[in-house]
């Protein structure tokens, strides 16, 4: 009987397109929204309410669509090491605040993103890879998802052989409703290439997560 071959891992499917935000249909939007709520347009609170949030929406929520990993990332370049093929040596950068909004109630998410990777082919700026947690986390999406991309986005941009991404989050959606769990930190956790197996790179970068606390 001969050994089963173990399984790929199949891609998550591509998400749908993104159409450009329409300004003036969201600030409609939100205008039907406040009267739903039986609030009057009127109250001098909410004048010009719909335009900021429209505003605060296009502008800072929802602005990682119009941007590419590619586009956050920059230009790359190569490291001495990693061009005679000799690096297996962790970037680390811990603690990029981020802000998301969460798909599920659209309500906030706020956290820190530790980002780790092998150099490839390309390395980034430090800033970039906070341009890059940006990119995702102006979307709607899950926290675990989001690991997933920015992982995955290294490993493909800058041919890395190993990427993580590590998520500590603070979910007003389990803070604030439901069951209001006010001191709740969520934690996700992607992994591509060599870091995927429990190896000695993931050991390693664990230690220094671990360091900084």
């Amino acid at each position: 009987m001969s050994p089963s071959k173990p399984r790929s891992r199949r891609a998550p499917p591509p998400p749908p397109p993104v159409s450009v935000p329409d300004p003036i249909a969201m600030t409609r939007a939100v205008e039907d929204f406040l009267r739903a709520a039986g609030l009057p347009l009127d109250d001098e609170n909410l004048r010009g309410t719909p335009q900021r949030v429209m505003d605060a929406w296009c502008r800072e929520f929802l602005d990682g669509y119009a941007v590419t990993p590619e586009e956050a990332l920059g230009g790359t370049f190569t490291s001495s090491s990693s061009s005679r093929g000799e690096s297996r040596e962790l970037v680390v950068v811990t603690d990029l605040r981020f802000h998301s909004m969460c798909p599920h109630h659209l309500l906030p998410v706020a956290g820190v993103a530790h980002v780790a990777y092998v150099p490839g082919k390309g390395m980034a700026g430090f800033g970039r890879l906070s341009a890059l947690v940006d990119v995702f986390a102006h979307r709607l999406i899950l926290q675990e998802d989001l690991a997933r991309e920015v992982a995955s986005a290294l490993a493909r941009v800058l041919g890395s052989p190993g990427t993580a991404c590590i998520i500590e989050a603070e979910q007003s959606c389990l803070r604030l409703r439901g069951a209001r769990q006010h001191q709740a930190i969520t934690h996700a956790e992607a992994y591509e290439g060599e870091l995927r197996k429990d190896g000695a790179l993931r050991r390693e970068l664990w230690a220094r997560l671990g360091a900084r606390r």
